[in-house]
C-alpha cells in the first residue's frame, strides 16, 4: 500500500464542469494544451473546503473551492486563502506555492484557486507506515516546532498584519462561535447553554497576537515520504487570521485525542495521536510554554473553547447534511460528535 495519500473518483454532487475548467486552464497555463486530457480526482479528507487533483500532459496541481450551497460566513473565501499563501511565499517555509485565483463563477459555478501540489505524506486515523515510540515522539516535538515558527513568523514583513484585528479577538471569537452554535442547533443538538456562558464570563485578556491557522493539526501537514519525521507542507490556510496563539493551540488540541482519553473520545478520533510515543495534551502545552517563554497557567480556558469551537465547525456541517445540502455519508455521524465535544468541554 502506498504511503501517499491517493485521490479518488470525484463524488456526483462535487463534481466540476470538465470542459468550462479544461478551456481555462489552457488560457492560464503554458504547459496546457485544450488537447490534452484533462483529469481530475477528489481528495477525501476535509470536511470544509473541497480539495481535488488536476492532472494533465505530466503535470499535476492543486485546486481548491467551496462546497456547493455553503454559505457560512467567514468561510470557504478562496480569495483570502489564496492571498494568505502569496504572503507567506518567502517567510514560511512550509506553505504550498499559490498559482493562480479564479473569481470568475462561470467556470466552475464558484470562486477557486490553484496551487502547487506537495508530494508526501498525509496522516489520517492511521499512519500507512510503521511508526515506533521514538519516530512518534519527534514527529509530535516537529509538529509543535512548526507551530511555533507560524506564530513567530513577522507580521509587518510579510504583510500578514493586514488579515485581522488583534485587539478584541478573544471576545470576538467567544460571541461569533456562540452565536454560530445556537444558530446551527437542532432539535436533537444539546443546548450547551451553561457553557457559552463560561465561555463569555470567563475570558482572558488580549494578550499576545501573531498569525494563527486555525486549523493545524496532524491532517493538515504534509510529511516527507523518505523522512516522515519531517513536515515538509502545510495545508488548508482558509481559517488563518490575526490573533491569539493560545487559541490557536486550544483548537488544535481539540483534535489530540490521547490514549487515556474516554471511549466516546476515542470513537471520534480522526488522527493517530494515541499511539505509544505520542505527546499528551500536557506535554504539548508543557513544551510550548517552555520553548517560547509563555505562561500556559490559564490554558484550561483555551482547550475548552477549542473543543466547542470543533463541536460548532461539526454542527454547522452536520446542519447542511440534515437539510439535504449534502449527501457526503461521512456527515452522517457529525450531529452525535458535535455532542461528545460539548460534554468533554463542559468537563474538562
Amino acid at each position: 500500500m502506498s504511503n501517499i495519500d491517493q485521490p479518488k473518483e470525484v463524488r456526483i454532487e462535487d463534481s466540476l464542469d470538465k470542459h468550462k475548467l479544461s478551456v481555462y486552464l489552457s488560457q492560464k497555463f503554458d504547459s496546457y494544451n485544450i488537447q490534452d486530457a484533462l483529469e481530475i480526482k477528489q481528495y477525501a479528507g476535509g470536511a470544509s473546503n473541497l480539495t481535488y487533483l488536476l492532472k494533465w500532459n505530466k503535470q499535476q496541481a492543486i485546486l481548491r473551492t467551496s462546497p456547493i450551497g455553503a454559505n457560512i460566513k467567514g468561510a470557504h473565501d478562496m480569495g483570502r486563502e489564496f492571498k494568505v499563501l502569496n504572503s507567506l511565499d518567502g517567510h514560511f517555509p512550509y506553505s504550498p506555492k499559490a498559482l493562480l485565483y479564479c473569481d470568475n463563477e462561470q467556470i466552475i459555478g464558484r470562486p477557486f484557486y490553484i496551487m502547487q501540489k506537495v508530494e508526501g505524506i498525509i496522516p489520517r486515523k492511521s499512519f500507512p507506515m510503521n511508526v515506533d515510540a521514538p519516530l512518534a515522539k519527534q514527529m509530535c516535538i516537529n509538529l509543535i516546532d512548526v507551530h511555533i515558527a507560524l506564530h513567530t513568523i513577522d507580521l509587518d514583513k510579510s504583510g500578514l498584519f493586514q488579515l485581522g484585528k488583534p485587539q478584541g479577538y478573544i471576545q470576538r471569537q467567544i460571541s461569533g462561535w456562540n452565536q454560530r452554535y445556537i444558530n446551527a442547533r437542532l432539535d436533537d443538538s444539546l443546548p450547551a447553554d451553561e457553557l457559552m456562558q463560561w465561555l463569555d464570563a470567563n475570558q482572558p485578556k488580549d494578550q499576545q497576537t501573531s498569525l494563527i491557522h486555525n486549523d493545524y493539526k496532524f491532517d493538515n501537514v504534509v510529511l516527507s515520504a523518505t523522512q516522515p519525521h519531517k513536515i515538509i507542507a502545510v495545508l488548508d490556510w482558509e481559517m488563518t487570521t490575526i490573533g491569539s496563539p493560545l487559541m490557536d493551540l486550544g483548537c488544535s488540541l481539540a483534535y489530540w485525542i490521547e490514549k487515556n482519553d474516554t471511549p466516546s473520545m476515542q470513537a471520534i478520533r480522526m488522527m493517530p495521536t494515541n499511539i505509544k510515543g505520542m505527546m499528551t495534551r500536557q506535554n504539548i502545552i508543557d513544551y510550548y510554554g517552555q520553548k517560547t517563554g509563555t505562561d500556559m497557567s490559564n490554558f484550561n480556558y483555551f482547550y475548552k473553547f477549542g473543543l466547542f469551537r470543533l463541536a460548532v465547525i461539526v454542527q454547522q456541517i452536520y446542519k447542511r447534511y440534515a437539510q439535504g445540502k449534502t449527501t457526503n455519508p461521512a456527515f452522517k455521524s457529525f450531529g452525535e460528535i458535535a455532542k461528545i465535544l460539548i460534554k468533554q468541554a463542559t468537563s474538562a
